[in-house]
């Protein structure tokens, strides 16, 4: 699927190949990732471009497979108390959200069901009084899983890492109080290859000038 999209009136680069291929990966091998190719993805993250050139994001970097799976057991825990209490409030609307979070995560599975078995997970956090840090760190997150995905490995965002602050192990990242965790990006070696999804294509306008428009 994803050659054909690339292929269809385009020409194919590598750059453009790492984008149609890229896929969220939540089944990983058995295998560590070097702290060589962390460093480069991290600097792949560090070349994003932030308002004023503020860089806004922090890394905290876990490598550790059992305190990988304590940090996912803890956030699990707070999340689905998150997801009932919403559900609470408003039942119709949330019931699909929740149905798909956990169907998604494994939530309620046991094992690692944040993280998907991955070898490192990358916390990422901004100060908290600055309103363009989410944006600055999402496309921080999509370098970062870009070149990964160059170099050979998988990835995957996850949202739901921002629940880590409410755990009891939230301290032992050692974040500022004045930062905040907006997600976490995983890395590893993939162990499934996911179809693309659909793609809409009619959401783009051309704004033209007055004399071309009909």
């Amino acid at each position: 699927m994803e050659t054909e999209f690339i292929t269809a009136g385009v020409t194919t680069t590598e750059t453009l190949k790492t984008i149609y291929e890229r896929r969220a990966i939540r089944k990983y091998k058995e295998k560590p990732v070097d702290n060589e190719l962390i460093e480069q993805i991290l600097d792949a993250g560090r070349m994003a471009p932030s308002a004023i050139n503020k860089q806004p994001w922090k890394f905290y970097v876990l490598t550790d497979e059992d305190t990988i799976r304590t940090f996912s057991n803890e956030i699990a825990k707070i999340a689905a108390k998150d997801f009932i209490k919403d559900s609470l409030k408003e039942p119709i609307k949330t019931i699909k959200n929740i149905l798909h979070s956990f169907h998604r995560t494994g939530i309620f599975s046991g094992g690692d069901p944040i993280f998907h078995g991955a070898p490192v997970v990358i916390f990422i956090t901004g100060h908290q009084n600055d309103e363009w840090a989410a944006l600055d760190i999402g496309m921080c997150a999509q370098n970062m899983m870009l070149a990964a995905k160059s170099m050979g490995l998988d990835s995957c965002p996850i949202g739901l890492a921002k629940y880590v602050e409410q755990t009891n192990v939230f301290d032992r990242l050692r974040v500022p109080l004045t930062e905040r965790v907006h997600l976490a990006v995983i890395l590893g070696y993939g162990d499934e290859k996911p179809e693309a999804h659909e793609r809409v294509k009619t959401n783009a306008l051309f704004i033209y000038g007055d004399e071309k428009e009909k």
